[in-house]
């Protein structure tokens, strides 16, 4: 057994949150080559390899959703019968909505110089902490999936109407094959990578969306409205807050990412300009979404959007957008995927970083193709929205409440725990387990669960209750909030949990971490012991 060793330097400075810096302290470290493979996963980035500011957080986020597929989200509104105008303060509602949770999940990342999952094992327990992984395979998945579509669909309708190539299932195999094949290879190389192709797709498709306003001004109408009659879900306010659950689940989506990209932030940097990198890179998405929700209306009623849209735009736009199609497909595809094969290295510690990048993706493929054939591709992607909604907000609520509570304080080697193949440090809890914030996060997201409403495959037992009205994420958000501090009343939290500040408006109980030791048992510690070995 090995003895707890000294604290980490990381550690000892993060766990004083009060030793604020003015900004011309925050030193940002030169930059790796692009075509250098990332080397960290989910260990403690050290100071001196802490590469990114925070507009880079900004430009990631906005990079990574100014793509096609936050576009398909932006058409649903449309889809659901709403007019223009309705369907725009809808999209606007949304991304605020999901904006006002996500804006706390950039600050851990600078913090712990880990990811998110990881961080939440200060809440959940270093054993608990695998419902983060979970939420961001399910997102991944989901998000990846819809880039793929899109950017293939936009692609084989560019082939079908400039080269008069017949559409067909093999076609669509080999292009979805294609842009997952490269956007994996790019997430292999790393975060560097991954911040050029986002970097390049801002551009890109910034640039596509404002050519719109000239390919489309002779046929767009911004009186469209289809009337009461079009709401799909019978009534004006159940149609409204449908969509605009729809385009919140973007954001909320990114919140268990957002530490991938954030821990490359030094430590020291403001924690105003890491919720400022998140609210405007969130609201700069609007471009996307509004480009959507006009573009629906021009090809309403069509089964196949982009495609129909390629053939009702002018021939020099439609090659703009086989082209734009293909960047952003890489720009969305490379964020979903990065974090998950990032978190799940850790999770599954014999596989590398590389190897579970690989490993998702082409499970990720292999949903794509079955998603394609046998369902619905808007019905696929609302029953996924509706998961990640109800399934993520209560999570996020539950680490930015966490956050408040033990004032920014962590203890980043302790973090560590789970991953390096031990037991014990301040995140144990009981047996690795924190049963406040899991048990929260379950009865949070069963009961938002009960009101969701989301067809064919998510239609809870009481969705009537709001009149017709989705009130799944309220529900969701309420619970997951008094469960927690209900629970952090009730059943106090051991003060050394909670840095040298003490607890902020909450209780605390006297108590002592168990030492850290090595779990000869865990597939990590013999992986690392194996490491070490072929090291030598």
């Amino acid at each position: 057994m090995s003895a707890n060793p000294e604290p980490h330097p990381i550690e000892s400075e993060a766990m004083t949150p009060n030793n604020a810096v003015t900004d011309e302290s925050v030193v940002v470290n030169p930059r790796p080559s692009i075509i250098e493979v990332e080397t960290h996963g989910v260990d403690t980035i050290p100071d001196a390899d802490r590469t990114s500011s925070w507009l880079d957080l900004l430009r990631i986020q906005f990079g990574g959703a100014n793509t096609f597929a936050t576009v398909l989200l932006g058409t649903f509104p449309i889809v659901l019968g709403l007019s223009f105008w309705q369907a725009v303060l809808a999209t606007v509602s949304g991304v605020l909505i999901g904006t006002i949770f996500l804006m706390p999940m950039g600050l851990f990342g600078p913090k712990t110089g880990t990811n998110n999952a990881v961080s939440s094992a200060a809440f959940f327990g270093v054993r608990g902490r695998i419902v983060g992984s979970f939420l961001s395979l399910l997102t991944a998945v989901a998000f990846y999936s819809i880039s793929v579509w899109v950017s293939g669909d936009a692609l084989v309708g560019a082939l079908t109407r400039l080269g008069g190539i017949p559409d067909s299932l093999g076609l669509r195999t080999l292009v979805y094959g294609v842009i997952g094949v490269i956007v994996i290879v790019v997430v292999v190389f790393g975060f560097q990578f991954m911040l050029l192709v986002n970097k390049t797709a801002v551009i890109a498709n910034t640039i596509l969306i404002l050519l719109a306003i000239v390919a489309f001004s002779g046929t767009f109408d911004s009186s469209y409205d289809p009337g009461p009659k079009g709401f799909a879900l019978g009534g004006f306010w159940a149609t409204f807050v449908a969509a605009a659950l729809i385009v919140a689940s973007n954001p909320i989506s990114f919140g268990a990412f957002l530490g991938d990209w954030a821990r490359y932030i030094p430590r020291n940097t403001p924690p105003r300009k890491l919720l400022a990198a998140t609210l405007f890179g969130q609201l700069l998405t609007l471009i996307p979404f509004l480009f959507g929700v006009a573009t629906a209306t021009i090809v309403a009623g069509k089964s196949d959007y982009i495609v129909a849209l390629i053939q009702a735009s002018p021939i020099w736009y439609a090659v703009l957008l086989m082209v734009v199609a293909f960047i952003g497909g890489l720009s969305t595809g490379t964020t979903s995927l990065y974090g998950t094969g990032l978190d799940f290295s850790s999770v599954f510690p014999r596989f590398s970083r590389v190897q579970a990048t690989i490993g998702i993706g082409v499970v990720a493929f292999l949903f794509i193709l079955t998603g394609r054939i046998f369902f619905d591709l808007l019905g696929a992607v609302n029953a996924f929205v509706g998961a990640i909604i109800v399934t993520t907000t209560p999570w996020m609520v539950i680490m930015a409440i966490g956050y408040i509570v033990r004032r920014g304080s962590f203890r980043p080697r302790d973090l560590q725990v789970f991953n390096r193949g031990e037991i014990g440090g301040t995140y144990w809890f009981t047996n690795g387990i924190n049963w406040r914030g899991l048990v929260a996060w379950l009865g949070a997201a069963a009961l938002g669960l009960l009101f969701a409403n989301y067809p064919p495959i998510i239609i809870g037992p009481f969705i009537n209750v709001g009149g017709g009205i989705d009130l799944s994420l309220a529900v969701a958000v309420v619970a997951g909030a008094v469960l927690y501090l209900g629970a952090l009343w009730l059943f106090p939290e051991p003060r050394y949990v909670f840095g040298d500040d003490g607890p902020r408006g909450v209780p605390s109980r006297a108590g002592a971490p168990q030492a850290i030791e090595t779990d000869h048992g865990s597939t990590a510690a013999r992986v690392a012991a194996r490491r070490i070995g072929t090291a030598a």
